[in-house]
């Protein structure tokens, strides 16, 4: 797509949720079910005890992510801000915890072993970033863990869903760093751009 064809970032980044809601069926078609994501999946899960409660922060239809986790035997809450994608996960997993919900004002009043924010964390400004990361500690038990896919370096940039460009946003390391210490989190692993998992930056935290 030609650069004079996609919206300013900043306007581009108060669309996300419109996006998704138009594209949501697509998106869920279109998107690989190969799960890439295993090894990460199981390293997160390893962190978890027994049975434990995940929170899915950006579930979008609940595959094949939070279907793997609770083929795990994990209590996966998926929330989305599209409530399309919210209804595509409560087709296919009726008897799933599936609830509508923004990142940006979460608040569940409940806290889960892990959370979460796999292909959904990064669509958030920075700014919205880093008040998120409150928001989402809130909703961390002691010992949770927290697994989140973010940009290998400090940016913004437009990616796409659909045929619509959508906006994608990171902090640097050294920043993420410092943010989840003063919440109490310790990083345990960054990948940037991992190979083996379709080149996605995966941060993998813990709450001390």
């Amino acid at each position: 797509m030609q650069g004079d064809r996609i919206p300013a970032l900043a306007v581009l980044a108060t669309q996300t949720v419109e996006i998704y809601e138009r594209n949501a069926a697509r998106f869920d078609a279109e998107r690989t079910r190969a799960l890439m994501e295993k090894p990460w999946l199981d390293r997160f899960a390893a962190l978890l005890p027994q049975g434990g409660s995940v929170l899915d922060a950006g579930c979008g239809s609940g595959d094949p992510i939070a279907a793997y986790l609770a083929n795990l035997g994990l209590r996966v809450t998926g929330v989305d801000a599209a409530q399309a994608m919210i209804d595509l996960a409560r087709e296919a997993f009726p008897h799933g915890d599936w609830r509508q919900a923004d990142l940006r004002r979460i608040d569940l009043g409940q806290t889960f072993d892990g959370v979460i924010g796999w292909d959904s964390f990064f669509h958030l400004t920075p700014e919205e970033q880093r008040a998120t990361l409150v928001r989402l500690d809130a909703h961390l038990a002691p010992q949770g863990a927290l697994m989140l896919t973010v940009g290998p370096e400090a940016g913004e940039v437009a990616g796409h869903v659909g045929d619509d460009p959508v906006y994608h946003a990171s902090l640097s390391l050294e920043d993420y760093d410092a943010a989840l210490a003063s919440l109490g989190l310790r990083i345990l692993e960054f990948v940037r751009q991992d190979p083996d998992c379709g080149c996605h930056t995966v941060l993998l935290a813990r709450k001390l």
